[in-house]
């Protein structure tokens, strides 16, 4: 994207890897997320990513907290504590991406398809970024809805 202002040019350029640059054959295994390179491979816990994945959503505009993930009818939606960011989280390899689900609390009185829009771009933006993994989902679960002091 290229924008003129007074005769100075300015081009954008998005810092996101190349296609090619981005690892494609992922594979889960019982240490975690395993990336081969020509010097050997990089393994990243899905804690780790758990962590980051939680961290980021608990910042987003609208989450109050992360909840215990699973149906409604086998718990109670409680809000865990602030120390534990990345309960919640499943982290999953697809396809040789990581595929995120994640349970959240939302402020009570806000638009809920639009916290959760925010919560999966941000996610997913931070993820890759911080990573270096594709992205293949991103699933987004309201747990409850909590009004705020």
């Amino acid at each position: 994207m290229s924008v003129t202002r007074s005769g100075t040019r300015v081009t954008t350029v998005a810092a996101q890897p190349l296609e090619s640059q981005r690892p494609s054959n992922v594979r889960m295994n019982e240490d975690g997320l395993t990336i081969p390179s020509e010097l050997g491979r990089i393994t990243v816990s899905p804690a780790a990513i758990a962590q980051i994945v939680g961290r980021v959503a608990a910042e987003c505009y609208g989450v109050v907290g992360m909840s215990l993930r699973g149906p409604a009818r086998d718990r109670v939606t409680q809000l865990l504590p602030k120390g534990r960011s990345g309960r919640g989280v499943l982290v999953r390899s697809a396809d040789g991406a990581v595929a995120l689900e994640l349970h959240v609390v939302v402020a009570y009185g806000l638009n809920l398809a639009e916290v959760a829009a925010t919560v999966r771009s941000q996610v997913a933006y931070e993820v890759e970024r911080l990573t270096g993994l594709r992205i293949a989902s991103v699933d987004v679960h309201i747990q409850d809805v909590k009004r705020t002091a």
